[in-house]
């Protein structure tokens, strides 16, 4: 019985490659405000703040709204599910290329 091709691994929210550079770029940082990773990915505030709020309802990231000094500001944190989804997510790409090469 052949196995199961690893593109059925992938997740389908971060097959987006907005919502992918999101995640990846707050995988390594606790929080990051949105203005850096709206700069970061080379998005809109608009376009940035639909797939937030897309990953927010996956509960793959969590918003977190303050003020620094008198100016409100906006921090993204990555949830543990959110890293376990891109852990998954790219390790099924790696089996993808993997998988890709021929084996004779």
């Amino acid at each position: 019985m052949p196995s199961q091709h690893p593109r059925h691994d992938l997740n389908e929210l971060l097959t987006n490659g907005v919502r992918l550079s999101i995640a990846a770029a707050l995988q390594e940082v606790e929080k990051a405000e949105f203005g850096l990773i709206r700069d970061l990915v080379e998005i809109t505030n608009p376009a940035l703040s639909k797939h937030v709020a897309t990953l927010e309802a996956a509960g793959y990231l969590e918003v977190e709204k303050g003020r620094v000094g008198r100016r409100p500001r906006t921090w993204l944190r990555l949830t543990n599910s959110g890293r376990e989804a891109l852990k998954r997510h790219m390790s099924a790409l790696s089996h993808i290329a993997t998988f890709a090469t021929p084996h004779a």
